[in-house]
């Protein structure tokens, strides 16, 4: 039994590739409509499971007239025309989409859709609709594990910036991390390392290639510089919707990091950020001391970007990719507090109030401080002149 599966996000082609390969099936892909047609006349699918959104035309060539006449918010519904109308097949189609228009889905229906997936779902009930609608069953499928396996509605890019983080990178949680969540990638930046990180990432990435990759800079060059490199590496894949960034230490974890990303997709904010200090009244240390330090800090960063962020520091933050495109473009004057320099930017971009809008501080419900990711008290008052810093630089 072969199966056509389109849709323009390649880690969502991966995971139903693997998915209906294991099941026993012959698997064929494709990332338009112009493609998907030319396919579908040589390879006589079975079954044909479409994205609603997707490009008309592959990657890297013009639009022909064709193309400005399709409902771009719903291209993926011309292949199911093309199906029925042109070819006149009653060969099923499955509709796979994170699309919510009830118009669009009626509209499916309307065209001779066999049936609608609704992002996010499982590849276990992939499966079954798929065996409901053509047949098949492969032995030995783990059917309990695939029920803990999900498709998202949204593909996001993950940047994780390493310096001399080999001990940390050995935890399976990031393997673990992307084994389920199918629709994250996680791009480790490696900073120059001096020990093992870069072999270790290297190692971390086999068996996961598509879903962890590894961007390289031969030269330290901080954490900002590794941040902004890897965002705009990531920016330049057509497939994420949404790209963000986190720390090794996962201080900010992935359930949480995954509250911010659920946010940003069922809202009009531009940015989401995570916040320590403003969940709950929660102090980021125990340290009296240290925390009247970095609550003076948080003080003067709130005074310096005129605006209400109890917490540019976290570390944690995921954003549309229009905005890693203009925020990201030109490097950052600080190491540390190129948190506080996107927000300065938005500002000088969209005005204050604007920028406001656009940006949503969100409290973390779980985050640690981890072993050594604590900044010394002589970093602490390097971090103040660095503040005047920007403000000179930005106003």
């Amino acid at each position: 039994m072969k199966i056509l599966v389109i849709d323009d996000q390649q880690l969502v082609l991966l995971s139903l590739e693997k998915a209906f390969t294991d099941l026993g099936y012959e698997v064929k892909c494709c990332d338009n409509v112009f493609d998907a047609v030319l396919v579908y006349d040589d390879y006589r699918p079975d079954l044909v499971i479409a994205d609603i959104n997707m490009p008309v035309m592959p990657e890297g060539t013009e639009e022909d007239d064709t193309a400005t006449i399709i409902n771009m918010k719903a291209a993926g519904l011309e292949v199911l025309k093309y199906i029925r109308f042109v070819k006149e097949d009653d060969t099923p189609v499955m509709i796979l989409s994170g699309n919510v228009d009830e118009e669009i889905i009626e509209k499916g229906f309307e065209l001779g859709a066999s049936d609608y997936m609704k992002k996010p779902l499982s590849l276990n009930e992939i499966g079954i609709r798929v065996r409901r609608l053509i047949g098949g069953e492969a032995p030995g499928v783990k059917k309990e594990e695939e029920k803990e396996r999900f498709i998202q509605n949204a593909c996001v890019g993950v940047v994780i910036p390493c310096y001399n983080e080999e001990k940390r990178l050995l935890n399976e949680e990031f393997k673990s991390f992307v084994h389920r969540n199918l629709g994250y990638h996680l791009c480790f930046v490696n900073d120059g390392s001096t020990d093992n990180t870069l072999e270790v990432l290297r190692e971390l990435e086999k068996g996961y290639e598509g879903r962890i990759s590894v961007y390289d800079c031969e030269k330290n060059g901080g954490k900002a510089e590794a941040v902004r490199q890897g965002m705009l590496h990531l920016a330049k894949e057509s497939q994420f919707d949404y790209i963000g960034f986190l720390d090794a230490d996962l201080s900010t974890n992935f359930d949480d990091f995954r509250d911010l990303v659920t946010t940003i997709t069922n809202s009009e904010f531009k940015i989401v950020s995570g916040s320590r200090i403003s969940r709950m009244g929660a102090d980021i240390t125990k340290e009296s001391a240290r925390k009247i330090i970095s609550m003076s800090i948080n003080f003067i960063i709130r005074k310096t970007l005129g605006m209400e962020f109890r917490d540019t520091q976290c570390g944690a933050k995921v954003m549309t990719k229009d905005m890693v495109e203009i925020l990201f473009n030109k490097k950052f004057l600080t190491k540390w507090l190129f948190d506080v320099e996107i927000f300065m930017r938005m500002k000088k971009l969209f005005g204050n109030e604007e920028a406001q809008k656009m940006l949503c501080e969100q409290p973390l419900k779980r985050w640690i401080h981890a072993d050594g990711s604590k900044l010394s008290f002589k970093d602490s008052f390097k971090i103040i002149g660095q503040i005047g810093q920007i403000a000179v630089h930005y106003r």
